[in-house]
């Protein structure tokens, strides 16, 4: 990864911050994308003892909020004259029903709207790569019921409530309905953006997908504070640590073979990244539509 550069969201730990890591000891000059905020600094400071002599860029880049977007976007465009890797990492899971101060659910705007117009403000760069690639991040919970247009809608506080604590605790209900949404999205955004720019005969930029199975992170911390799950329940004791969990997108991000469409993470809950097959779910013309549309309709039209 000597002289590539990279981006990435939600980095101050979990999955986030082992990939900036592990890129950087490969040699990549790492943009790091978060929230300002005293765990954003801390996890600076740690990345650059652990990596002693590598390049790394804090960028403030809150995805609750499209103006930060566009003004991280906006720093990264008038100092980089390229970029090599996009990795759409960050997100929230199963979060109370509430609004973003742009109007949209908390879990939606995160995981995949903001995603959506970071990529968009920044394809520019992307293009200028011999080998570029965005790689999103899905989950497990990407399978489920097609998607619906009202997820993507300026909505937010009103897609279902919280659901009851039994709900939550058997990992069902709207909170996890509305992250399941998020997490098809990514993966239908990811293979609408590999049609379009294989419909405009550009190679040189490769979406791809992976998914980190059953990880101990921090995302379910946040999500247990919030109540909606139990940390302790029986299926997390199975799960493996965020190194393992990071491994999908590292190798989406810095795997030589690796092609437009990809897919890897783990064949189940844990395990090595292979090259997993795409289910029909995500790419279905009509999800594909569904999520294209409503992300242009949150952010603005995406020009491939």
């Amino acid at each position: 990864m000597s002289g590539r550069i990279v981006a990435v969201t939600g980095t101050t730990s979990g999955t986030g911050y082992v990939c900036a890591r592990e890129l950087a000891r490969l040699g990549a000059q790492v943009i790091l994308l978060n929230r300002a905020s005293g765990r954003s600094d801390a996890a600076l400071e740690k990345l650059r003892a652990e990596v002693p002599g590598g390049e790394f860029d804090a960028v403030i880049c809150d995805l609750q909020d499209f103006e930060s977007v566009r003004a991280a976007s906006r720093d990264i465009v008038s100092r980089y004259e390229k970029l090599d890797v996009l990795c759409n990492n960050a997100g929230v899971m199963a979060l109370p029903d509430q609004a973003t101060k742009d109007g949209y659910d908390v879990q939606m705007q995160t995981n995949c709207l903001s995603h959506f117009l970071l990529t968009k403000e920044l394809f520019g760069l992307l293009e200028k790569s011999d080998d570029a690639r965005v790689v999103n991040h899905t989950s497990m919970a990407r399978l489920g019921e097609p998607l619906q247009a009202q997820y993507f809608s300026k909505a937010g506080g009103d897609l279902g409530g919280d659901g009851t604590p039994q709900e939550s605790a058997s990992f069902s209900g709207p909170r996890w309905e509305r992250y399941h949404q998020t997490k098809l999205a990514n993966c239908t955004f990811t293979y609408e953006l590999k049609r379009r720019l294989e419909a405009g005969g550009k190679t040189n930029v490769k979406p791809m997908i992976a998914h980190p199975g059953l990880s101990r992170t921090n995302l379910a911390v946040t999500t247990a504070e919030a109540g909606g799950m139990d940390l302790n329940a029986e299926l997390m004791s199975n799960a493996q640590s965020a190194e393992d969990g990071a491994t999908g997108i590292l190798r989406a991000c810095a795997d030589p073979k690796a092609v437009a469409g990809d897919f890897f993470g783990p064949k189940g809950w844990t395990g090595f990244p292979e090259r997993l097959e795409v289910e029909d779910l995500l790419v279905d013309p009509e999800n594909l539509r569904v999520s294209w549309e409503g992300c242009e309709a949150a952010v603005g039209a995406f020009g491939v």
